[in-house]
């Protein structure tokens, strides 16, 4: 998206389609039918298209690693929150951790420093954490984690081409014609496996795990795209960085081991 293969809005219907179309076929070779319904839907699909462009338009102007970084510190605070509304009590290690962890992100971001991002753009990756959370939380009470996605990804997908096919006929906005052969692909890459697959299982995983804990070890995520977006992207990681990125994992791992 950076580079102009492809459009930010056009890049996230076509990774919901692919994504949508990937499950679909899982599904209807496991069950040999498609089901809509069920408990959470309605926060599963709007969290969902909220995620998903705001996550591409924040994308124009981040970084991989900061934009994840702020990306999974939002994600972080919205389970922390669902988890103690829900009755959770975390252990004063958990809170430890999640503050630790929490404080290489604040400290990276803190304004007045050559890594702080563009407000818009932060703001943008903010509210798709927030998204995010709620899209994790309500995915721990599925009993089908991959009937559950497909069917969040199906009507997402369905709304989002519909109002693309309606923007590009009346305003001409989303801009589809110019997006490179290398962005469809990276577009359809990002929705069929690392969306479709990938949240498939997490959420087989999340009622395995407490909402604490969930949220704390999403943090290790940035690290990861801090750490591809300088091998694959070429961007630059300086020392501070490094030393938000180990305070990441510090608190992390501090958060989700016992004391034994």
């Amino acid at each position: 998206m950076a580079d102009g293969d492809i459009d930010a809005l056009a890049f996230g219907v076509v990774r919901l389609c692919a994504g949508a179309v990937m499950l679909a076929a899982l599904v209807i070779m496991r069950d040999r039918r498609l089901t809509f319904g069920g408990s959470g839907r309605s926060v599963g699909v709007v969290s969902l298209l909220v995620y998903i462009f705001g996550f591409s338009l924040a994308y124009e102007s981040l970084d991989a690693g900061l934009g994840a970084l702020i990306l999974f510190g939002l994600v972080q605070i919205t389970m922390f929150a669902g988890a103690l509304i829900a009755g959770e009590r975390p252990s004063a290690r958990r809170w430890a951790g999640a503050l630790v962890a929490f404080g290489g992100l604040v400290w990276l971001l803190w304004p007045g420093h050559s890594a702080a991002p563009s407000l818009s753009h932060a703001m943008l990756m903010a509210i798709a954490g927030v998204a995010w959370g709620i899209y994790s939380l309500n995915g721990r009470g599925t009993s089908d984690a991959l009937g559950a996605t497909a069917a969040n990804f199906c009507i997402s997908a369905a709304i989002a081409g519909s109002g693309a096919a309606l923007a590009v006929l009346l305003f001409g906005g989303i801009d589809f014609a110019s997006a490179s052969l290398f962005g469809v692909a990276m577009a359809i890459l990002a929705g069929a496996v690392t969306s479709g697959i990938g949240y498939s299982l997490w959420y087989t995983v999340l009622p395995h795990l407490r909402g604490s804990t969930a949220a704390v070890t999403q943090l290790t995520v940035p690290v990861i795209a801090i750490a591809g977006g300088a091998v694959l992207l070429s961007e630059t990681v300086s020392s501070r960085l490094i030393v938000a990125a180990l305070l990441v994992l510090g608190g992390v791992l501090m958060a989700v081991t016992s004391r034994r």
